[in-house]
């Protein structure tokens, strides 16, 4: 699996969007940092495993964004998490 932060791959060509996915951390306090110290690579492991299932080769112009707070109502604590996105696609690797 191909992961490129930009939306250009090197040594081959996007023959097709298939389309827009993401994965997401485990919801965590408003004002921190997610809890597992390796959270990006965790998100990442999801987002990779999204794109397999749906047979892309690559995934471009992935990036890291708050996905909103989540509020509870009974305690008044605000929760968030973080969330990758990306576009999965199908590539031609140059000969």
């Amino acid at each position: 699996m191909r992961i490129r932060f930009t939306g250009t791959l090197e040594g081959g060509r996007v023959l097709y969007s298939i389309g827009k996915i993401e994965a997401a951390s485990a919801w965590h306090p408003e004002n921190s940092e997610p809890l597992q110290r390796n959270w990006r690579e965790l998100i990442l492991r999801d987002l990779i495993r999204t794109a397999e299932d749906i047979d892309a080769d690559a995934i471009i112009g992935v990036g890291y964004q708050s996905g909103g707070i989540l509020r509870i109502d009974e305690t008044g604590v605000k929760l968030k998490r973080v969330v990758a996105t990306g576009i999965a696609v199908k590539i031609s690797c140059a000969a």
